[in-house]
């Protein structure tokens, strides 16, 4: 592959086209209906959540695109007896294209490099047939079709009533007008293209390994100081935990029902006359709370409650919430603390409410189900097919080590806070870094196949 540099068009000439502006005066402006000769479309089947393996056929789901590139694996097996009404296969050199999706995805597309016979497509997706008298590089069109500007677009002409799914309609989208640079520069570009974005995605790649290292590093650091305290010359003893082991000798080994008391909750969406309207926490206000505190959450539900249901199901400084279901065991049993009291403000029946009557410094409850011992237990416990649920049971007998004392609680908090906060500090600079480089690339992308940057073979890399 030959070295390639970037630079400015000669001239530029106005291209007439609202989204484009000015284009390289040697370019020409077609519509897509120009290019493509029709989208192709499957049929809706009935398919099994896991992927095709093997020889066996497979529909793709709408999530294969929108992250840059065809993900094939994104498909469900198809029912024995749908086998006969899948139709379209996945051809090399198409562009498949979300025509239906949420306002965010909705026009996502992807280049497909080879052919999948065994995966087909479904209602919601297109595939691009082109012309065979234009000489058009399709992964040249991919991209162009893919940039910021151009998504931008097709959420403008894309249609429909649901605030959260919108549609594109094969007119509105044949209809737009595109740049149109000579097939060798099409070629240049993508190729261009291809080498830049490897390398900033290569340089994304390097710094997510290097936060997920600092993100094990202070999982580590809290399962090693909740389940073995500060001092590391005080005297050990069995913790009859297999997942735990050796605990200091004076610690307490006790079980969650004989710590406080778990609760579950009745109170759903609906509105009700007369009653008072107060704020409701779901599952959604817990689940993949980093912090494990939901004080500072915004946007609850608000919802009407009687007054028994808000003395009953209120919410206090230190009480705990989990979630008792998920789609995977990995994600069950995730909680927060409350940090503080909070007013007319109750729990829904997606999560648990455990209070306790036995005294546990606020901040150490944070870290002391934040363990990987908690993780597992709850993960092993769950039982469920298409949803994993974790009882009362399992979750009152889950067995918990930790220091008596208060004051050795609030120790252990307190270090916590102090090496947690630097980790992630340096997790958020490098998460920093990785949004400035997909800004970059999307930028770069957007800059080269609308002709503000020029593609040169030959030269020095840029």
């Amino acid at each position: 592959m030959s070295a390639v540099k970037a630079e400015r068009y000669a001239a530029y000439k106005d291209s007439g086209v609202e989204w484009l502006r000015e284009v390289p005066g040697n370019w020409r402006t077609l519509r897509l209906k120009d290019v493509i000769e029709k989208l192709e479309s499957g049929v809706s089947v009935n398919a099994s959540d896991e992927p095709a393996t093997g020889n066996n056929i497979g529909v793709l789901k709408t999530s294969c695109v929108g992250k840059d590139s065809f993900i094939p694996d994104e498909n469900k097996s198809v029912w024995p007896t749908e086998l006969n009404r899948v139709s379209t296969p996945v051809r090399a050199g198409r562009i498949i294209v979300s025509r239906m999706n949420t306002p965010q995805l909705v026009g996502a597309s992807a280049y497909v490099p080879k052919n999948y016979p065994n995966i087909f497509l479904p209602d919601r997706l297109w595939q691009t047939v082109f012309f065979s008298s234009v000489r058009l590089d399709s992964k040249w069109l991919s991209l162009l079709i893919g940039c910021k500007d151009f998504r931008y677009l097709l959420s403008t002409v894309a249609t429909g009533t649901s605030p959260s799914m919108k549609n594109l309609g094969q007119d509105k989208f044949l209809s737009i007008s595109i740049p149109f640079p000579s097939h060798a520069e099409q070629t240049a570009i993508a190729t261009y293209l291809d080498t830049k974005t490897a390398q900033i995605d290569r340089q994304i790649d390097l710094l997510s390994q290097k936060a997920t290292q600092y993100g094990k590093l202070k999982q580590s650091l809290i399962n090693e100081t909740v389940t073995r305290g500060l001092d590391k010359a005080v005297p050990m003893k069995d913790s009859g935990v297999i997942c735990i082991g050796l605990i200091p000798r004076h610690w307490k080994k006790l079980r969650l029902k004989d710590l406080g008391t778990i609760e579950t909750s009745s109170i759903d969406k609906k509105t009700i006359e007369n009653e008072k309207l107060v704020k409701l926490v779901n599952y959604s206000d817990i689940y993949g709370n980093l912090k494990k505190e939901i004080f500072n959450q915004v946007g609850y539900m608000i919802v009407s409650a009687n007054a028994k249901q808000i003395k009953d199901k209120n919410l206090n400084q230190g009480d705990v919430l989990f979630t008792p279901s998920s789609e995977t065991y990995e994600d069950i049993g995730v909680s927060s603390v409350v940090m503080e009291n909070l007013i007319d403000t109750l729990y829904s029946y997606h999560i648990l409410r455990l209070r306790f009557h036995k005294k546990i410094e606020l901040n150490f409850k944070k870290y002391l189900f934040n363990n990987n011992y908690v993780q597992t237990y709850f993960s092993q416990s769950a039982k469920g097919t298409t949803r994993k649920i974790l009882g009362l049971t399992q979750f009152n007998n889950l067995e918990l080590v930790f220091p008596p004392a208060y004051k050795e609680q609030k120790e252990i908090a307190a270090y916590l806070d102090h090496k947690t906060t630097q980790i992630d500090r340096i997790i958020n600079v490098i998460g920093s870094q990785i949004d400035k480089l997909k800004d970059l690339r999307k930028a770069l992308i957007n800059d080269v196949v609308t002709g503000k940057i020029k593609v040169v073979s030959g030269g020095i890399a840029v």
